[in-house]
């Protein structure tokens, strides 16, 4: 597999909840672990969700149409 960034989700329970949407129609998915680091819990900050290479279209197809994440969302840092 070849993890890329699909999304930067605005926190990490936006993160969670998309992940869990797209693993729930086949596509594994990860919430980029450095990002959800919080003394507090659960981070505030935004979260990177990976995506292998393989599934990124059809990924971005799914939030675009099921959530309204738009593509130029993304962060690829």
């Amino acid at each position: 597999m070849k993890w890329v960034t699909l999304v930067a989700a605005p926190d990490q329970l936006a993160a969670e909840m998309w992940s869990e949407l797209l693993n729930r129609r086949g596509i594994p998915t990860l919430v980029r672990a450095g990002d959800t680091a919080s003394f507090l819990g659960v981070s505030a900050y935004p979260c990177r969700i990976l995506v292998d290479d393989e599934y990124l279209e059809e990924a971005l197809r799914i939030l675009r149409e099921d959530l309204g994440v738009m593509a130029d969302d993304t962060d690829d840092s």
